[in-house]
């Protein structure tokens, strides 16, 4: 069954870049969210008592071609270890934060051997994607990236429960129940991919990493190397994937989103029967096989499994991917919620931050915006996409008629009175429109606060004469601006923010404030 059941891939020149991801993928896992690595900016030159690497105040480093901005030493602030994996372009170290102790694998891209300008981009595309997917449960967390003179470094949670392609194996097949569980994670996957602008185009079990050795451990994708941004109504044409797992409409070159649904459903095929669906010695013979579509349900272990199963996996093995289900159509599916699983509607990722950042309070509002505006490209190019996708008169803003129309082409049901809701939230400066910084101040993923950097950087714009405290008439002043300012709003603020009763904000009560909600994030952090 092994050799029938390979990690072949399509072979184009795309897909040899991506033969590293593959092989690198097994490393991801026991990270925890405290002192996240210092990423996506030039370092601050002044003491850190985070263990971040701090630079002269005359340095100027120099600019890396791959992710165009200053270039960081990862070995300043991370020691490395023993070999995880290793592909074509480089390999994956265990790495450890000099700091925190903490553990984090580090996938090192070799810089001189991305000789294509298609390498450097498929490199830049998969650091922003991880970016732009951050904080999802079943996907493997980019926690920084660094470039230095030979290398682009990514440093990423730590998963040490192996690949799921490695459990199959070892299986045989899965149960039902135990199959139907797995395949609710990746297709969770797909739909949250989807809602994001994002499709994966390289599912399978290889890019499925268990976070840990337990049985009920959660999966987590990775290896976003040959995925991109996509608009509704895209069509693409490149020929990538792997052999086994690439759609129909992939060979006939002319794809969407759809064909990551394929790859899922053969994942399930393989997940309950333990080889995959197209099988051929060749890798001809099993594009050939994928044309025809014929599925075999006569072989065992198919004449003894539900028909309620086999229905599941034939819907999503449609060759028109017009008939095929959509990821929410699958998680639907009678068979996936046989056990029990919840009927509470699919979160909606970029909905659920808008909904999140409108309960919060005006002073945290604001920092958020400070942030926003402080955030390198590559962490907010995908939120970018999805701006100019609601903005559909390119004036730089979204109104509430657009907003209206765009949150639907997310896969959401809004009332008018919630997207109206959602509009006088996000809009901080009460003009009536979301402009751009709005936009992404309002659904960036709030562990862009887990950044010392940020902190301090939104910490100093309201604490005008730097005395370590943001005082009545500081926050008065920089709420005015957005007309926020009213006395009442002062003191609800003060009353929720100030908790040694002393008139004003400190920095480690600004810093408590901000992280409340996410109980993962430390509130343990100094200012020095």
């Amino acid at each position: 069954m092994v050799s029938r059941f390979s990690p072949d891939r399509v072979n184009t020149k795309k897909q040899q870049r991506s033969n590293d991801t593959v092989s690198m993928g097994n490393c991801n896992s026991e990270a925890s969210s405290q002192t996240q690595p210092h990423s996506d900016h030039h370092p601050q030159p002044r003491s850190n008592s985070n263990g971040i690497t701090v630079l002269p105040p005359n340095s100027k480093p120099s600019v890396g071609r791959v992710l165009g901005r200053p270039m960081e030493d990862v070995r300043s602030t991370y020691t490395f270890g023993r070999e995880l994996g290793r592909g074509q372009f480089g390999v994956t170290y265990l790495v450890t934060h000099k700091h925190t102790k903490q553990q984090f694998a580090c996938k090192s891209i070799a810089t001189p051997k991305l000789v294509h300008r298609d390498d450097l981009e498929d490199v830049r595309r998969e650091v922003q994607i991880m970016h732009h997917l951050t904080g999802h449960r079943n996907i493997v967390e980019l926690k920084g990236a660094y470039e230095d003179r030979h290398s682009v470094n990514l440093i990423m949670e730590l998963c040490g429960g192996g690949e799921l392609f490695d459990r199959i194996i070892a299986k045989g097949h899965y149960s039902e129940r135990a199959a139907a569980d797995l395949c609710r994670q990746i297709v969770t996957v797909v739909h949250d991919c989807h809602t994001m602008g994002v499709m994966h185009r390289d599912l399978k079990p290889e890019n499925f990493l268990f976070l840990s050795k337990d049985e009920n451990s959660p999966l987590k994708a990775t290896d976003f190397g040959l995925s991109v941004f996509f608009k509704p109504g895209d069509v693409f044409k490149d020929l990538v994937g792997s052999a086994y797992y690439v759609a129909p409409e992939v060979l006939r070159r002319s794809y969407g989103p759809e064909a990551d649904i394929w790859s899922a459903g053969v994942i399930l095929f393989i997940l309950l029967s333990g080889v995959p669906p197209f099988w051929s010695k060749k890798e001809q013979g099993i594009f050939d096989a994928i044309l025809r579509g014929h599925i075999d349900f006569t072989s065992d272990p198919w004449p003894s499994i539900s028909s309620s199963a086999k229905d599941l996996v034939k819907k999503m093995l449609r060759a028109d991917p017009k008939q095929r289900l959509s990821a929410v159509e699958v998680l639907d599916h009678p068979w996936m919620r046989e056990d029990g699983a919840s009927d509470k509607p699919l979160d909606v990722a970029v909905l659920s931050r808008m909904k999140q950042f409108r309960a919060m309070n005006k002073l945290k509002k604001v920092a958020l915006k400070v942030i926003a505006e402080n955030l390198s490209e590559e962490e907010i190019i995908g939120l970018k996409e999805m701006f100019k996708s609601m903005d559909t008169d390119n004036s730089g803003t979204i109104t509430f008629e657009e907003l209206k129309a765009g949150l639907p082409k997310l896969g959401t049901k809004v009332s008018e009175s919630e997207v109206r809701q959602l509009m006088e939230a996000a809009d901080v400066d009460g003009n009536g429109t979301i402009d751009y910084i709005e936009f992404i101040t309002a659904t960036m993923h709030m562990n862009r606060m887990e950044r010392e950097d940020h902190l301090y950087k939104a910490f100093e714009y309201f604490d005008k004469d730097r005395s370590g405290y943001i005082t009545m008439e500081e926050l008065e002043s920089t709420l005015k601006k957005y007309n926020m300012g009213d006395e009442k709003t002062i003191k609800e603020i003060i009353v929720e923010v100030d908790t040694d009763n002393d008139g004003r904000i400190n920095y480690d009560e600004f810093v408590a404030m901000m992280r409340k909600g996410k109980p993962d994030l430390v509130t343990n952090r100094r200012r020095k």
